[in-house]
């Protein structure tokens, strides 16, 4: 007599991982912290990777001081601190530093900002980039939608590589070095090592 043994499928239930884990959204997916696996098996803590590194942060302060004395504040607010903005529905991104255009926003409403800044710049990322195929599908796509959002320009800075990219709808994307002075709106260039040269310290 045959005996039919039956198999118990087991599935291993997924961890839960909380929202303050959550980095980005993308479509609906959501881009986690870089180290986000380290909080929840407990060797890190939630704010040891959602913090900046001194370059990171003193570069962004850097760029946000020379642009609060170059740029017209009539005109323009500088914003920074991970601004949250929705290109589109279902998408979030953090942005470090955008240029705004005063006279697109009539009301602060304590939400995340929905009109598109004039120019956005990074500063590496955060961002768990492990679910990419390439992480350079993430600065594509990150940069593809802010430009599509009607953002007129998005430059990135990348500490370790010591590059700048920039990114303009309709124009070619170029590459270039952190001494090579660069447009960032309207007649205001600047010099990413000149300007961290200025600050008497070493990087």
């Amino acid at each position: 007599m045959a005996t039919l043994t039956k198999i118990k499928k087991t599935t291993k239930k997924k961890k839960q991982i909380p929202k303050e884990l959550v980095y980005e959204l993308i479509n609906g997916s959501p881009v986690y912290y870089r180290d986000y696996e380290k909080v929840l098996s407990g060797q890190t803590t939630l704010e040891g990777v959602m913090g900046s590194s001194d370059l990171q942060s003193w570069i962004i302060l850097t760029i946000v001081e020379f642009l609060l004395l170059n740029l017209d504040k009539e005109k323009y607010k500088v914003l920074s601190n991970e601004l949250g903005y929705i290109p589109k529905q279902r998408t979030r991104y953090n942005l470090d530093i955008a240029i705004i255009d005063r006279n697109k926003i009539k009301k602060l409403t304590g939400k995340y900002l929905k009109i598109p800044p004039e120019v956005v710049i990074e500063v590496d990322t955060k961002a768990d980039l492990k679910k990419f195929e390439n992480p350079q599908d993430y600065f594509h796509r990150k940069t593809q939608d802010l430009l599509d959002s009607g953002i007129k320009k998005v430059v990135w800075i990348f500490t370790k590589e010591k590059k700048i990219w920039i990114a303009e709808k309709g124009k070619r994307w170029i590459i270039t070095d952190w001494d090579d002075e660069i447009n960032i709106f309207d007649d205001i260039n600047f010099n990413l090592k000149k300007l961290l040269d200025k600050e008497n310290i070493k990087y």
